[in-house]
């Protein structure tokens, strides 16, 4: 039997690591094993991971770059990711990107996969949103392509992947439905009538482990991928029958949803506002069908509605 390639994952226990995770351990003759980087080893979700087949879990640290660079030694591939929303600062993810790549070019790592975005300011260039974090004006979506340079400079071999809104944000994020004076559901996003993209985060995980077994075929691109394309009507009527109960969408203004003061309210403002007025440039990056021939089983809303509505929080 041929030798496994490793593939290391950093956050195998958050989402997007964690579908990659489980999609190598799901697939022992795919001829991978995975490194699950986590910085705690003996958390719950840690021993989860470890008692799968193919699954090494070993201790590194973004803060730690020497622990990062000996968690990549001898991989064939490095699954990179970054976690802005544990302090919400753009500049963390670029020294964390930095760190990630220099390991990757230090160890002789053959493929990365980085898990980016769009930088908006490349279509925002007027004041129709506010400035944050003093030059941003999605810091999560900018600050990820703002760090594609650090891997880019690096001269490591990399796949770029931009994802898209997780479907999962309804259960952890706090963006269900919400029960209005009158008894009825909605959701409330300032999106107009656009469509958004939207995924299960396990698919990024899947997709990325797909992109792997291409081997070197997609070195050097830009991938984007989503499950499915639904304006806030569609999420509110596919939500509403998954749930047994009416949900309506309601749209707001994104200068009210801005100053809704909850934490990252003005970042996410300007994001749903983004997704508004330039529908037709980030829905366009996403072709669904190339997505799917990456990842087959990538899920539709329907689909991880069916396991998963029970999950959303609905008081």
């Amino acid at each position: 039997m041929a030798e496994q390639k490793v593939i290391a994952v950093i956050g195998a226990t958050g989402t997007q690591g964690g579908g990659l995770v489980r999609a190598i351990a799901a697939d022992p003759d795919g001829g991978f094993t995975a490194r699950a980087i986590t910085r705690d080893p003996g958390s719950d979700a840690a021993k989860e991971l470890a008692a799968l087949p193919n699954i090494d879990v070993v201790q590194a640290d973004l803060e730690d770059p020497a622990s990062i660079e000996a968690a990549f030694t001898g991989a064939y591939g490095a699954f990179c990711v970054t976690f802005f929303w544990v302090d919400f600062s753009a500049e963390t993810e670029m020294g964390h990107a930095q760190t990630m790549a220099a390991a990757a070019k230090a160890t002789g790592v053959h493929h990365v996969i980085w898990s980016t975005l769009e930088d908006t300011r490349h279509w925002v260039k007027d004041d129709r949103m506010p400035t944050l974090q003093e030059k941003y004006k999605v810091p999560h979506f900018d600050g990820k392509e703002d760090a594609d340079a650090a891997f880019r400079e690096a001269g490591v071999p990399t796949t770029f992947l931009r994802t898209a809104f997780y479907w999962e944000n309804f259960i952890y994020f706090g963006l269900g439905p919400q029960r209005g004076d009158d008894g009825t559901l909605a959701v409330t996003f300032p999106l107009g009538s656009s469509k958004m993209p939207a995924m299960a985060a396990e698919d990024i995980g899947k997709t990325a482990y797909a992109i792997f077994r291409r081997g070197d075929e997609l070195i050097g691109k830009t991938i984007s991928i989503a499950g499915e394309h639904l304006s806030g009507d569609e999420l509110a009527e596919k939500l509403g029958r998954a749930l047994g109960e009416e949900v309506r969408y309601h749209d707001v203004d994104p200068d009210a949803y801005r100053g809704f003061g909850f934490p990252g309210a003005d970042e996410m403002g300007n994001m749903f506002q983004f997704k508004r007025d330039f529908e037709a440039d980030y829905v366009g990056a996403r072709d669904l069908d190339y997505a799917r021939s990456l990842n087959p089983e990538l899920q539709d809303f329907d689909t991880w509605l069916a396991a998963n509505a029970s999950k959303i929080p609905v008081e």
